[in-house]
């Protein structure tokens, strides 16, 4: 019986050294993983993290080239709205077929699906930005595709990633609202897969402490939406930044930041 205690312990990331088979396993279980999880349904879908990411990663690359952007993992391409009018070419990578239209916003997009084990149907060097917002823990072999997301990305170009830094429960059980596979990517795990892959850390922030959503609720179910409650939860995430853990085993241990957004620039 495989031992995954190195893994709850975060020391390290189910899934990375995977096989092809059982990397395609994984891809044929989270193919449609996040549209069966209701996103398919456009006319109900709402977009739940704008300040968010303005907060934590647009702010700061306001004087960037945003002339060929590359959405990964991008759905229906909302995450990109605040850039698209500086946007000459927009691509977004998705496995489901459920997101495919022909524009975001306005803006003419096309849709690519990657390879199961990864690769991306793109050139080198190619991209001037590139927004991977809560997309590779629901992918096995994270360092690869981090790999191949750098591969795209032009030289001096940014990448924008956010990401899970916690297991989110134990994934050998169904847990309700999370897809079959995904797992968080441990904190200091995920930078050394970034610079091994040739990234440079800009800047990076802790967001997603647990109780935000629940000191929100009353005035509104997308806390994230909103730019007080998204200030809330960072000063929290800043202030329980001592207690980050991978897998916590106690109460005291699940008070800490959740998720991470890394600003990222292709040396």
């Amino acid at each position: 019986m495989e031992n995954l205690q190195p893994y709850f312990d975060g020391q390290q990331l189910y899934g990375d050294d995977f096989d092809q088979a059982r990397i395609a396993e994984w891809y044929r279980d989270e193919e449609e993983g996040y549209a069966n999880l209701g996103a398919k349904y456009s006319a109900a879908y709402g977009y739940a993290y704008h300040a968010w990411n303005r907060f934590h990663a647009f702010r700061h690359l306001q004087d960037i080239s945003y002339k060929n952007v590359l959405g990964f993992g991008s759905a229906y391409g909302d995450e990109l709205l605040p850039i698209l009018d500086r946007a000459a070419r927009v691509t977004i990578v998705d496995p489901s077929s459920a997101f495919v239209r022909e524009s975001v916003h306005g803006v003419a997009v096309t849709y690519v699906k990657p390879a199961p084990e990864g690769t991306l149907p793109l050139p080198d060097n190619d991209f001037d930005f590139v927004s991977c917002l809560g997309v590779l823990h629901h992918i096995p072999n994270v360092s690869f595709v981090v790999g191949e997301l750098a591969r795209v990305a032009k030289p001096g170009g940014y990448l924008v990633i956010r990401e899970p830094i916690v297991s989110m429960g134990d994934w050998r059980k169904p847990r309700r609202g999370l897809t079959r596979r995904e797992r968080g990517i441990p904190l200091k795990m995920f930078e050394a897969i970034a610079a091994a892959a040739g990234l440079m850390l800009v800047r990076r922030t802790l967001c997603g402490f647990p109780l935000t959503p629940r000191l929100f609720r009353i005035v509104r179910s997308d806390p994230y939406n909103s730019g007080f409650a998204t200030w809330v939860d960072w000063a929290l995430s800043n202030a329980f930044a001592w207690n980050v853990n991978y897998h916590p085993r106690n109460t005291l241990q699940r008070l800490r930041p959740t998720s991470a957004f890394f600003v990222l620039k292709k040396i």
